[in-house]
């Protein structure tokens, strides 16, 4: 069982940066690959970014590519997403995710998810 923490949501105003944070309970096959999905209200729940155990692999939504990084720190068992030029329309839930594979996490199937931060762009 893995259990994922997440921190470093919030309210920001468009145009800012938030860095999120998701520390995995265990290290284990099954943080093999890491990263995180959001859901906007009254969307469904897509795949913001991907990165491997290497961190050699990594996979963006389109909507965030260029103004996102994916990082991770497996000495800490830990992600992190470094968004900036937030824009309203990045509001939503963010879910931190690990699964075996990366394939399938790609393919929006994790194994884990975490609870859920809030992230708020006002405009």
């Amino acid at each position: 069982q893995v259990q994922l923490v997440e921190s470093g949501g919030g309210l920001v105003q468009a145009g800012g940066s938030l860095r999120l944070s998701c520390a995995a309970s265990v290290s284990s096959a099954h943080i093999y690959a890491m990263g995180w999905f959001r859901q906007a209200e009254g969307k469904e729940r897509e795949l913001v970014a991907a990165i491997d155990w290497a961190g050699t692999a990594t996979d963006y939504a389109d909507s965030v590519k260029g103004r996102s990084a994916i990082t991770r720190d497996n000495s800490k068992n830990t992600v992190f997403l470094q968004m900036n030029s937030l824009k309203p329309e990045d509001t939503a839930i963010y879910y931190c995710a690990s699964g075996s594979t990366f394939a399938s996490f790609i393919q929006g199937k994790p194994s884990y998810w975490g609870q859920g931060t809030q992230v708020t762009v006002s405009s």
